[in-house]
This record gives structure tokens, C-alpha cells and sequence, in this order.
């Protein structure tokens, strides 16, 4: 009774919920912009790292939400893996090099939550470190990048964060916010630079 009811009348919604906030990461994004900023080439690989970057700001967030939203994080990368699957079978992949390709980007994914992970919970420089290994595929000449990216993650957890956690869980709704804005500074604390005795 009590809650194991409503649990399974939950779990339909969640899935509908899990695979628009899916959705949201692929639709809502300009991976051209991506691209293009990032210095990353046209391929389904830099497609899925991208798109792997705003499925793993998701998880962090439904993860705070209990049991439904763990519940709802195992459904989202679930969509993630259809969605890959099935583009790669569009691109003419054939099925051992998609079960080979699926296989690395499996590997690919789980390193690269575990090092964002452990990024956003530490400072910028672990986050860029993070980065420069998952996203840049530890090629990574610009720093600005790396900063750039680092800023875009800070901005938009900050912002998904301030999201409604029951709304989530109902609609999977999620904005992102531009990878580049006029006034970033506006929604990021200002953190003062500090100096030791040195001046350094």
C-alpha cells in the first residue's frame, strides 16, 4: 500500500519523464556551436561527448531526488543508448563495429562521469582536468576553451540546480542556458582571486 502504489504508477511517468530530459540534452543543445568553440571534429564521437556532458549535469541533478530520481537517472541513460544505437545504424555502421564503437563508448562514458564527478564537487582545475581528458580527448591547445567550458558547467548546474525537482521528475523539462552570453558574470558568484603573502 502507501507509497509501493504510487511507486508503480511512478515508474510509467518516470520513463516518459527520463526520455524528455533525455530529449532536452539533444534537441535543446547546438552541438555545431559546441564544435566549433571546442575545436572538436563533425563525428558521432564529439556528437556523444557533448552530448554526454549535458546527460551527466541530468544524473547530478535527479540524483538529489531519491529514490525516483535514481530510479530516473538509470532511464536517461538508457534513452542515451537507444538514441546512440540508433544513430550509428542511420550512419551505416555495421554491427560489429557498432557493438566495438558502443563498447568504447560505454568505457568512455563511466570514466568521463567519474572525472566530472569528482570535478564539480572539487575545484575549477580539476574540472578542467576532466574536461581536457573526456571532452577534448586530451587535445586541447587553447586554455580559453577549457575555461569556457568549465564556466558553462558552473553557470548551468547553478541554474538546473534552481529547477523544481518535483517538476523534473513529472515533466523531465530542462533549459540550458547559451554556451556563450553577453553577461555570464551575472548569474556566477564572483569569487575574488586570493593572494598569498607574495603576491602570487
Amino acid at each position: 500500500g502507501g507509497f509501493g502504489g504510487r511507486w508503480k504508477g511512478c515508474v510509467c511517468k518516470i520513463k516518459i519523464a527520463a526520455l524528455r530530459m533525455y530529449t532536452c540534452c539533444v534537441e535543446r543543445i547546438n552541438y555545431d556551436e559546441f564544435f566549433e568553440k571546442c575545436t572538436l571534429p563533425d563525428t558521432l564521437n564529439s556528437w556523444f561527448l557533448v552530448a554526454q556532458l549535458h546527460v551527466w549535469m541530468c544524473l547530478v541533478r535527479m540524483r538529489q531526488e531519491g529514490r525516483e530520481g535514481k530510479y530516473m537517472c538509470r532511464y536517461i541513460v538508457h534513452s542515451m543508448w537507444e538514441d546512440v544505437e540508433q544513430r550509428s545504424k542511420i550512419m551505416g555502421i555495421d554491427a560489429i563495429h557498432r557493438k566495438e564503437a558502443m563498447k568504447a563508448m560505454t568505457e568512455t562514458f563511466y570514466a568521463a562521469i567519474f572525472g566530472y564527478d569528482e570535478g564539480i564537487l572539487s575545484d575549477d582545475c580539476v574540472l578542467a582536468a576532466a574536461l581536457w581528458r573526456n571532452l577534448f580527448n586530451r587535445q586541447c591547445e587553447d586554455p580559453r576553451q577549457l575555461e569556457l567550458m568549465v564556466e558553462y558547467i558552473r553557470k548551468q548546474m547553478q541554474y538546473i540546480d534552481a529547477l523544481d525537482g518535483d517538476d523534473l521528475l513529472l515533466t523531465g523539462e530542462v533549459k540550458w542556458r547559451p554556451l556563450v552570453e553577453e553577461n555570464a558574470q551575472s548569474i556566477l558568484k564572483v569569487v575574488k582571486p586570493t593572494y598569498n603573502d607574495a603576491g602570487l
